[in-house]
This record gives C-alpha cells, structure tokens and sequence, in this order.
C-alpha cells in the first residue's frame, strides 16, 4: 500500500507520474507486510519500521550507529540530527530513560508522519524541534553527550551538514569525552570529502564502520582521546551491551577491526 501527503481527490494517475519520474518532492510511506516504509523516493528507503516491534532498529545503519554505547553507555543529553521514520528516536527513548532526547528535523512533511511511525509525542525528556540542523547546532551550547546526525537526500548527506564549520560547531557542543556520528551516505568522492572533514575536525580521533551492500559508512568521532580498559573490562562491557540492548555489540568490534582499524584499539588488547 503507497500511502502520500496529499488532499483527498488528488488525481492519482498525475502523483503516480510524478513518483515514477522522480519529480514528487515529498516524502511517502509504503507497507509493504510486517513492515512500514519511508521514501523521499522509489529508489532507496529512508527509515524502516516493524510494525510488530516499532521500536526495533530494521536497517543495519542504524544498529551500527548505537555502537557509541560502547564509549557511553548512561548518555544524559542526546540531540538527533534529522528525523526520519524516528528509529534511533524510539530506540533511544525506549532504551535509555535517563537521557534526556531532542530530534531535529528542518523537514514539515517529515514531521508530519511522525504519529504513522508511532514517534512518541513531546514531553520532559523527548522533543522534535523543525529547524536546520546546522544552524541549531550552531547555536547550542556545550554539554551534549552524544549527537548522532543521520540527515540525508536523495544525493547523500544533506546539504546543511556538509559544510567544516558544521563538524567545528558540533565537535565545541559536546561535552567532554562526548561521541559525534553520523551516517555518511553518497558517492564515493562525496563520502571521502566528508572523512577529511571529520579528520580535520576531531584530530584523528574517530572510527569507521562500512555498511554492505548501500557502500554507507558509519562514522564516529570523539571530542577527546579515549581511555581504553583491559581487554577483560572491555569484553565484560560487550557483553553486558549485548544483553540489555539486544544488539551484537561485539559484530561491531570485529567489523572495525577488518576495517584496518585495530591499531586504534591496540590498548584494549593489551
């Protein structure tokens, strides 16, 4: 069932050509099953969700982005750049009670979808603000915990994300030992651009994941270098990950490693 934002008595055959030849410029829900989905267009998804289990994180992006946890289990202060079909919303609303969550999304149309995607509804510790991401965090002060950017087009990343500045301005927000991720989408060249970005923004502090088959790469960064535990402290923390957040907490570590990216946790090994 395709499902759109439009009036009722809209002529249907005129919103199926403008689908069809990529001109329809709003986003549009498909149910498809168990599950529900989100497209800005027919080629690729935006956001999943299963409609048995809505606070499940379908798409293997999103999972690898929740790896921040294994660097701040108890985040307080959580911002979200870009919105979506609210999956990392619901996941870190559900399954962090002590943080305090604001989903930013310049998007009306987006906002607008939020009850067909059961995004839970402004209270004390969750709220969805319509405004440029940039921008907002641009003007926010220090003290977030972790922000996790996940606002893409049909291109790749956002165009309002994409500037040095964007990355400067997010790195001075976070507090200290905070974690900044994004989900890096696009061509190759333009993902590469990003990287030297965030290269030289945090200092080399970050690490990758690779998302197959969409060539996606999940990237974190840290406002300060990280204090590693032994490796008996740090297989207890998977573990224990693992179990009270139902996501393989140690798949990540082995994909960073294949990554070439070993050198990076030598000292947990050691």
């Amino acid at each position: 069932m395709l499902r759109l934002l439009e009036p009722p008595g809209s002529c249907h055959e005129t919103l199926c050509d403008r689908l069809y030849e990529g001109s329809y410029d709003k986003p549009f829900i498909v149910d498809s099953g168990r599950r529900r989905f989100l497209h800005f267009d027919l080629d690729c998804v935006q956001s999943v969700m299963h409609l048995e289990d809505p606070n499940r994180l379908c798409l293997a992006y999103t999972r690898k982005m929740m790896t921040f946890l294994l660097f701040n289990s108890r985040p307080q202060r959580i911002l979200l750049l870009g919105l979506g079909g609210g999956s990392l919303a619901k996941f870190c609303y559900e399954s962090l009670p002590g943080a305090s969550i604001i989903a930013v999304e310049p998007n009306p149309d987006v906002i607008a979808l939020r009850e067909e995607f059961l995004i839970p509804a402004n209270d004390r510790r969750f709220r969805v603000v319509q405004a440029d991401g940039a921008d907002y965090v641009a003007q926010l002060p220090h003290g977030q915990d972790v922000i996790l950017a996940d606002a893409c087009d049909r291109s790749g990343v956002a165009p309002e994300l994409n500037g040095v500045d964007f990355y400067q301005n997010a790195r001075q927000c976070l507090s200290p030992g905070g974690v900044f991720v994004i989900n890096v989408c696009g061509e190759k060249h333009s993902r590469t651009a990003h990287l030297l970005k965030i290269r030289n923004t945090f200092d080399d502090e970050f690490l990758t994941l690779r998302v197959r088959p969409s060539g996606n790469l999940v990237v974190l960064a840290f406002k300060e270098p990280r204090k590693y535990a032994s490796r008996e402290q740090f297989e207890d923390t998977v573990a224990a990950l693992k179990q009270r957040f139902r996501l393989d907490f140690s798949k990540f570590v082995r994909l960073i490693e294949l990554d070439g990216q070993l050198r990076r946790w030598q000292r947990i090994f050691t």
